[in-house]
């Protein structure tokens, strides 16, 4: 499951780069400069979902140790 997670977050990192090169700085809320923004937002929550599953999966694998 860590590797799992481990190549999911390499990918949303990957796209989050993709995706700062298609904005328009000029005018970032237009055109498909928000979808570009729409996606850095939606791979930076997945990011962090994936660190909460990783950081649980961790902690019920030292609750199963200890008991």
């Amino acid at each position: 499951m860590k590797i799992v997670t481990i190549i999911f977050t390499v990918i949303a990192i990957a796209l989050i780069g993709y995706n700062i090169t298609q904005i328009n700085w000029d005018a970032p809320f237009e055109g498909e400069s928000v979808v570009a923004l729409i996606t850095i937002f939606a791979s930076l929550c997945a990011i962090a979902l994936l660190q909460i599953l990783r950081l649980s999966k961790k902690v019920d694998q030292k609750l199963k140790n200890n008991t």
